[in-house]
C-alpha cells in the first residue's frame, strides 16, 4: 500500500483572528472551520494534512523547512508576508516541491501593495479571492498533481 501523502497548509499572520476580524473582507468563517472542511476534502482524496498557523516570520521559514524531509507538497496562505517575505519565499524555493498559495481575499481588487506577492514567484498556482473554497480547490489540485507526478 503506498504511502498517504501529506500537505502542509500554512497560515500566515492574522488568520487566528478569521471570523473576527474584517468580516466583509475575509467572510465569517473562522480558521477552525477551514481546517475541518480541509480534513474532510483531503480524507476524501486520499491524503493526509498539517495544518499550522503562526503570526511569526521565522516559524513560517522553520515548518517549510522541516517539510522538504515529510511533505511532498505545501498550500500556503501567507496572508500580509504575500508581499514583505523574501525569506519565506527562498524557504519556498528550497522546498522543491509543488507550492500552491491561497489567498481568501482577492488581493487583486485591494490596495496596490497587496497586489505584488514574493510567494506567488513560487507557487505552481495561485488561488484567490474565493474564500474557505479557495483551499478546497489547492488539495483537489495537489491530488492531481500528485498523481500525475507518480503515475510518470
Amino acid at each position: 500500500m503506498a504511502k498517504t501523502p501529506r500537505i502542509l497548509i500554512l497560515n500566515g499572520p492574522n488568520l487566528n483572528l478569521l471570523g473576527e476580524r474584517e468580516p466583509a473582507v475575509y467572510g465569517r468563517d473562522r480558521l477552525s472551520d477551514i481546517e475541518k472542511a480541509c480534513a474532510r476534502r483531503a480524507k476524501s482524496l486520499g491524503l493526509a494534512i498539517d495544518f499550522r498557523q503562526s503570526n511569526h516570520e521565522g516559524e513560517l521559514i522553520d515548518w517549510v523547512q522541516a517539510a522538504r524531509k515529510s511533505h511532498a507538497a505545501i498550500v500556503i496562505n501567507p496572508a500580509g508576508y504575500s508581499h514583505s517575505s523574501v525569506s519565506l519565499m527562498d524557504a519556498l524555493i528550497a522546498f522543491e516541491r509543488p507550492v500552491i498559495e491561497v489567498h481568501l481575499s482577492n488581493i487583486f481588487r485591494r490596495e496596490p501593495f497587496r497586489h505584488h506577492s514574493y510567494v506567488s514567484r513560487v507557487a505552481l498556482g495561485v488561488i484567490s479571492g474565493l474564500g474557505k473554497q479557495g483551499y478546497l480547490a489547492a488539495l483537489d489540485a495537489l491530488a492531481g498533481i500528485l498523481k500525475t507526478e507518480v503515475e510518470a
